[in-house]
Formats: C-alpha cells, structure tokens, sequence
C-alpha cells in the first residue's frame, strides 16, 4: 500500500479544520459539541481505513496487476500518447465514481448505507471520512471490476485518490469560502456550495449534485441544483433523534 494518499488526506483533513476554526460558514460549530463530531467522524473513517487495508488492499493490488499482466480493458484499446492515457483514465474513473454516487441514491439497498453519510446535521471537512462500512466493503469489491474493465493502472488509480481527497474534504467543508470564486470554481470541478446542497434535508435536492471531482457530470445528466447555501439545513429528517447519531447509531443505521 503506497502511503501518499493517506498522508495528503490527513494534511488536508488538518488544514480544512483549521480553516473552519477561524473561517466559519455557519458560526455554530464550536466548542465541545464541534469536538465530538469531528472525534466521531474521523472515527468512522478510521474503521474503515482499518477494515479496507488489511481487508482488501492485496485484492485491488492483485486486481490492478492482473489487468496490467494482461492489457485488457478499454485504455489498453486505445493507441494513447504518453500522458494523454493517464488523463483518459482519470476523467473514465471519474465518470464512474458519479454513476456509483448516484446508484447509491437511487437503489434502496445501497441507499441504507449510505444515507450514514447523509444522516450527518453538521456537515464540515470530517463528513468527508463519514461514510459506513458496508459501503465501502461493497464500493471496493465492484472496483475488482470496473478497474480491469477500464484498464486502469496502479499510477492512474493513485493519482485519481491523491487528487480525490482534497477535494472532498474540501468542498465538505464548513469554509466560507467567496462566493465569486465558488462560481468560478464549480465550472470545472466541485465547489463547496456546490456540494453542500447535495446534503439538504430536501429529497429533490439530496438527490443532486453527484460528481466527486469534475461538476460537469451533473450538468451533463441534468442532476445539478445550485442554491443559496446558508438557507440549507443538513442532514436527514428521518435521523434527528440524537441516539441514531453516536458512533454506535451511525453502524447500526442500516438496519434501522
């Protein structure tokens, strides 16, 4: 396992919360109630990051390779110029990782996983790590298939999630970030507003905004809402009781 993108996402992860200590969007996430969410978030990350190591890096290891031994999959179709298979790769991979966000909206067995993710009324950068288990265990498992069937290599998968991390921790985060550069940002790639109404407590509004890095997939497939984003109110109506939302009530949600 090449250890870079767990070091950027922990220095990203540092930098975003301390952004949002000195540069709140919404002033109410302080003190020790900020404390535990964040201790609870990362957490939740934590178990994953542990269950997916030693679970199932030697299977998408051992998968990547297999692809690689064998040139198969659409990039090796192609006769692409030196750098040019590494930019079709990201955008391929990238264009997936919107279809696998969507699927988990729109399919009621996924959707109880990850609405873990969306149950969260605080969102800030430790949202980002939120995501349950099961969720991940079932994203890492139909990876085994969708990296031979694009023909992504080791490099191409590390560069998509060093560059991945930053991103979602950033366009989670609680920053006020100007709205004129938000509007510049959101042409190409996903902007904090631009992601915050994809955790409204509004149905039609949850169920938009999908993309993880490039935001013209939403344009793209007409799943882009944009709104004012301090009229937002997060999380899900269904999970307001506090006892759903402690570490033990995030792991047990999808059976709930």
């Amino acid at each position: 396992m090449n250890p870079l993108p767990v070091v950027v996402q922990v220095i990203a992860l540092g930098l975003c919360l301390w952004m949002e200590s000195f540069f709140p969007l919404f002033m109410d996430r302080t003190g020790k109630m900020r404390l535990i969410h964040v201790v609870r978030n990362i957490t939740v990350g934590l178990v994953n990051g542990v269950v997916l190591t030693f679970g199932f890096t030697w299977l998408v290891s051992s998968s990547i390779r297999w692809g690689e031994l064998h040139q198969i999959g659409l990039l090796y179709r192609f006769d692409l110029e030196p750098g040019m298979d590494w930019i079709v790769g990201f955008i391929a991979f990238d264009l997936w990782m919107y279809f696998w966000h969507r699927a988990n909206h729109q399919l009621s067995f996924l959707w109880r996983f990850h609405r873990v993710h969306h149950s969260d009324p605080a969102v800030d950068s430790s949202s980002a790590l939120r995501f349950h288990v099961g969720e991940m265990v079932i994203s890492t498992l139909l990876r085994l298939l969708v990296i031979p069937v694009l023909g992504i290599r080791l490099s191409d998968l590390l560069l998509y999630e060093i560059i991945l991390e930053p991103v979602i921790l950033f366009h989670h985060s609680n920053i006020a970030f100007p709205a004129t550069l938000d509007r510049w940002m959101r042409i190409l790639v996903v902007s904090p507003n631009m992601h915050r109404v994809h955790h409204s407590d509004i149905p039609e509004e949850t169920n938009s905004n999908y993309a993880s890095i490039f935001s013209f997939w939403d344009r793209l497939f007409r799943t882009y809402v944009q709104r004012e984003p301090l009229t937002l109110h997060y999380g899900l109506k269904e999970f307001r009781d506090p006892a759903l939302l402690t570490l033990r009530g995030i792991l047990f949600q999808p059976i709930v």
